[in-house]
C-alpha cells in the first residue's frame, strides 16, 4: 500500500509573500495580477501572518477606482500597511502532515488557508481549503452504503 499524500505533494511553492511594512496597494497590485486569494506575511524567515482578499477588501475603500465617487481619503485606504490588517499568529502545518489530517486541522482552527513548514519551521508553500476539498474526497473510502447507491 503507497504512503498517503502529504501536504508537500500538494501545496503550492514557491509562496507568494508579503512583508509587514508592504502597503495595501501593494497586496491589492498582487491579488489583482494573480488567481492567490491568501498572501503569507513573514518578517525574516519566520511566518508571522497570513492576509486574504477578504481582509483587503474589509480595509481597503469601496470607492477606489470609481472615477466620480473617488476621494483623497479612500485613496488613503491603500497606504495602510500590511501588519494593520493582517491576520496575526497564524496556523501552520507541516509539509509532512497527511492531507486528511490537514483537512481536520483546518476545520478544527476554522481557516481556510494553511501555510505550509519543513522540520527548521521555514516557509515551504501554502494549502488552501480549494486544494485540500477535492483530494481528501478522493482519499477517502466511501461510508458503508454509499457505494451500493452509486
Amino acid at each position: 500500500m503507497s504512503e498517503p499524500l502529504c501536504l508537500r505533494d500538494i501545496m503550492t511553492h514557491p509562496v507568494v509573500i508579503v512583508h509587514l511594512d508592504d502597503t495595501l496597494e501593494r497586496v491589492r497590485a498582487i491579488f489583482e495580477a494573480s488567481k492567490f486569494h491568501h498572501l503569507v506575511v513573514v518578517d525574516g524567515h519566520r511566518v508571522v501572518g497570513v492576509l486574504s482578499d477578504r481582509d483587503l477588501l474589509k480595509h481597503v475603500s469601496p470607492f477606489i477606482g470609481r472615477t466620480f465617487m473617488e476621494r483623497g481619503q479612500d485613496l488613503n485606504t491603500l497606504r495602510r500597511r500590511v501588519h494593520q490588517v493582517m491576520s496575526r499568529d497564524p496556523v501552520v502545518a507541516r509539509d509532512d502532515m497527511p492531507l486528511l489530517e490537514a483537512g481536520r486541522f483546518l476545520l478544527e482552527h476554522a481557516v481556510t488557508c494553511l501555510p505550509v513548514v519543513d522540520e527548521a519551521d521555514r516557509l515551504c508553500g501554502v494549502v488552501t481549503w480549494r486544494d485540500l476539498l477535492p483530494r481528501c474526497f478522493a482519499c477517502t473510502p466511501p461510508a458503508a452504503g454509499e457505494a451500493e447507491a452509486a
